[in-house]
């Protein structure tokens, strides 16, 4: 097991079975685009991906679990505190580190787990949208797909704050006023 993005999809797919038959125990926290829209609003995102991991551990208090993560910041020590301040029992042993999910097994289980999930969701909007490419920055289809998308449409299911939809909203707003002033 290894970081998800270096395994081809069909493989993921395999690997997932595995991963469901040998796991004790998971869990996939799901965030929407709105309600993460809604939380960015007050924090930003490794504040709530801190928030939403100590829920995650804390479901499993009782166990007394060795935790490992994937850090999100680059310290990983500042990022494993505060981690350790959302927790019900600052008694976890956490190791947290970057790149993690190429160094521990259960990591990369997770990122696994975590990659597969995504899909299935960027499917289902598939299915609803239409085909838009994978729905990552760099895909010139997703990008054109933005930049079309109707505004209820994209206060639904696109992330206000990632830099792309940022760029795509100020260019609408500025030819409504181009067209408005001329």
């Amino acid at each position: 097991m290894r970081d998800s993005k270096k395994i081809l999809p069909e493989k993921r797919k395999e690997i997932i079975k595995e991963i469901k038959k040998i796991a004790d125990d998971y869990i996939v926290l799901k965030i929407s685009s709105k309600q993460l829209n809604k939380e960015m609003e007050k924090r930003n995102l490794n504040e709530i991906e801190i928030t939403k991991i100590a829920q995650i551990i804390n479901s499993f208090w009782m166990r007394k679990p060795i935790v490992y993560l994937d850090s999100v910041e680059a310290n990983t020590e500042k990022f494993k505190r505060k981690v350790l301040e959302k927790l019900k029992s600052r008694e976890e042993n956490i190791i947290a580190e970057n790149e993690a999910d190429n160094k521990y097994v259960v990591v990369g289980g997770a990122s696994i787990l975590a990659k597969v999930t995504r899909d299935k969701e960027i499917e289902k909007l598939h299915d609803k949208y239409g085909f838009f490419g994978s729905g990552y920055p760099s895909d010139e289809r997703t990008i054109e797909f933005l930049k079309n998308l109707n505004k209820d449409s994209y206060n639904e299911i696109v992330r206000l704050k990632w830099i792309t939809s940022k760029n795509i909203l100020e260019e609408r707003a500025q030819k409504k006023l181009d067209y408005y002033k001329g």
